[in-house]
């Protein structure tokens, strides 16, 4: 059973990626229905056997390779960590096939797209539940690949493939960080396997483990750290290497949905949740943790309240909900961090699906300025995203409210500087939160319509098969976020004693618990004034506020440094970009493709030897001394090689030479009694 969950995706996306045109379209759409449904099913019969009965297993299949110290086996690791994810992913992915069906109906390519979606759902399902850090790399590949064939799976589109080049481009950088953390953890450690790892932490700690570059020392522990989180950095979308998330919208909502919800943007945060032992023993690395992922969180959802594109609205909230989750890791609250990132799959994945349900019924159209009056049209899909929004917001008593405040609070009781700086980073992003999801609800229901009237008469409700993942998703948006915080939090929770480490004085349940009520409300304020303030500037002052010269003068530069996206693309483009292709052209291209490649080519090559051929031709005088004399300085040569051996002095090698480079009568007396030689054996 533990396997079949594993591999039943494996075996759908094998029929019908290769079997799809003898099987149509229905018989593939049943095939991948009926093993992605098998594995959620599965899912929560193993959720009972391990997260509620306490029961870790470890299946070791069999060995992979071997080499010397070096033994890798395919090991699958299932614990309270492992088997939340899966519900989260198989469960995600299967409402998101039953999505894909009614939402790409119309597509010739149905088949071919439902086999990438699976051969996806594996690879996050083996990255999961992998026992090693390389099995791990395997899924971590497999992932940033099946993301790449899903973002240009429109490939004849332009922006497709310059997204999907992007994305994987990226994550390249993240994936070299990972690759010599991987290295170094088996340089220090001798093995990949996670029991033995954390296991021996503390003693690797405590040794004198140190890494000097350029005089500098550094424990091998915090590189591995840093390393690691540069991996996370590149697939969860950090600050720095975020940029390719907005623009992973290029691909089908279905796609959107399925990796901003449960598949590879959680694979950082996963990666990171996975090595708490060893985060727990790097300061350094948890400060950046903090730093980053809070600066992230500040970052996307100031960019999030200018954006028109409304999938671009939820991705980059989903780049900020990612930092909310990194920083509380960085802050030792793993525990916390999961149950936000369990709660974000579900109501993101709302907002994805019911975002694609809007496109869907306007003719594709993604700008909300050109939407607006579908409240009265599509009822049942504006209640859907208002619930998923609601929740993204952090509501109070809905999903987002239990995992998005308690982390809040744990930040505010840690009593340090940048755990004070971080916490109001994340409240004031709470408030932003809160002001573009009110903002997209306002411009896509409440807004004059922006529509073409032969578009608005051809505006319609999803079908039932689309409708259906949604009204499940909004149940799990309202209630999940109750059901499991007596499992994932709480002041004395034994759940993750087996799977997360945590140091005593990185415990912050106590400080939390007995905050001042007032702290507790500000973020809850926040949200309801990002609220009030989105409805006052887009009902009342909407056309004031863009008219007023004023504001638009004092809002200007802020406004143009937003819309630019705080300026990380032309950056980018100008220093590396452009420099690069600077470089690919008049070096790469010009002067040693064109320039040396071609002469050396086949034609090249044949005039050089030729060449060679008759310059080595002259050495062939048939006079013998000639001979003599080449031999003779070959010994010489020789010699010079041997005289460690042969005891010569160095010296001697420049005084022969001086003798037969210099000393012209001995040369000459030489080359006549040569000459003498030659005739008299031919005058005999």
């Amino acid at each position: 059973m533990y396997l079949l969950i594993l591999f039943a995706p494996l075996f759908g996306s094998f029929l019908t990626g290769f079997f799809g045109k003898f099987l149509g379209r229905n018989g593939s759409n049943f095939i991948i229905i009926f093993y992605i449904t098998l594995s959620s099913f599965l899912s929560f019969f193993i959720f009972y056997e391990v997260f509620l009965s306490h029961s870790i297993c470890i299946i070791n299949l069999n060995s992979w390779f071997e080499s010397n110290l070096l033994k890798i086996s395919w090991s699958f690791l299932f614990d309270n960590l492992t088997v939340t994810m899966l519900i989260v992913v198989t469960f995600i992915s299967n409402l998101v096939h039953l999505y894909s069906i009614g939402y790409m109906s119309h597509d010739p390519h149905l088949t071919r797209f439902m086999s990438y979606l699976s051969l996806f759902t594996f690879f996050m399902l083996l990255l999961i539940t992998a026992n090693n850090y390389v099995q791990l790399f395997f899924g971590w590949e497999g992932v940033g690949l099946s993301s790449y064939l899903l973002i240009n799976f429109w490939h004849t589109r332009i922006l497709a493939n310059k997204a999907a080049m992007k994305a994987i481009i990226i994550n390249r950088i993240g994936d070299f960080g990972l690759t010599i953390s991987i290295i170094m953890i088996f340089i220090v450690f001798f093995t990949f396997d996670f029991s033995i790892i954390f296991s021996t932490v503390p003693i690797i700690f405590y040794e004198n483990n140190i890494f000097i570059f350029f005089s500098y020392e550094f424990h091998k522990l915090t590189i591995i750290t840093i390393f690691l989180f540069l991996g996370a950095i590149g697939k969860s979308a950090q600050i720095g290497l975020h940029t390719w998330l907005p623009d992973a919208m290029e691909g089908p909502t279905p796609v959107s949905a399925l990796i901003h919800a449960a598949t590879m943007v959680t694979a950082g945060v996963f990666i990171i949740l996975r090595s708490a032992p060893l985060l727990e023993y790097c300061n350094i690395g948890l400060f950046l943790i903090t730093i980053i992922g809070s600066l992230t969180t500040f970052m996307a959802a100031t960019i999030g309240i200018i954006q028109n594109d409304l999938k671009k609205v939820i991705a980059y909230s989903t780049c900020s909900q990612l930092g909310y989750m990194i920083f509380a890791c960085g802050l030792s609250n793993y525990s916390v961090s999961l149950f936000h990132l369990m709660n974000h799959a579900f109501f993101k994945a709302l907002l994805f699906l019911s975002a694609g349900s809007i496109i869907h019924a306007i003719s594709d159209e993604q700008d909300m300025r050109k939407m607006g009056g579908l409240l009265k049209i599509i009822p049942i899909t504006y209640i859907m995203i208002l619930i998923g929004s609601l929740s993204l917001m952090g509501f109070p008593f809905l999903t987002g409210f239990y995992s998005k405040d308690i982390l809040l609070e744990l930040t505010f009781g840690n009593y340090n500087f940048h755990s004070l700086f971080i916490y109001w980073l994340g409240t004031i992003s709470a408030f932003f939160t809160s002001f573009y999801s009110i903002r997209l609800i306002y411009l896509t229901f409440f807004n004059l319509p922006n529509n073409n009237i032969k578009i608005i008469k051809k505006i319609h409700e999803s079908s039932l098969i689309m409708l259906i993942p949604l009204l499940i998703l909004s149940l799990g948006s309202i209630f999940i976020g109750f059901l499991g915080k007596d499992l994932f939090l709480g002041l004395g929770n034994t759940t993750w004693n087996y799977t997360f480490f945590q140091l005593p004085f990185h415990t912050l349940f106590f400080e939390s618990e007995f905050l001042n009520i007032n702290i507790k409300f500000i973020p809850v304020l926040l949200s309801f004034l990002g609220m009030y303030f989105s409805l006052l500037l887009y009902n009342f002052f909407h056309n004031s506020y863009f008219s007023n010269f004023y504001y638009y003068k004092l809002f200007f530069y802020i406004f143009k440094f937003l819309s630019k996206k705080w300026y990380f693309d032309n950056i980018y483009n100008k220093f590396i970009v452009y420099n690069l292709f600077f470089f690919g052209y008049n070096i790469s291209f010009k002067l040693i493709d064109r320039g040396f490649f071609e002469k050396l080519g086949p034609l090249g090559i044949t005039q050089c030897f030729n060449m060679i051929s008759i310059r080595i031709a002259f050495l062939q005088t048939g006079l013998l001394y000639h001979y003599i004399f080449i031999i003779f300085l070959g010994l010489i040569f020789f010699i010079f090689w041997l005289k460690q051996i042969l005891f010569f002095e160095f010296e001697i090698f420049f005084i022969i030479l001086f003798i037969f480079f210099y000393n012209q009568n001995l040369i000459t007396r030489m080359h006549i009694y040569l000459n003498k030689l030659y005739i008299n054996k031919h005058v005999i």
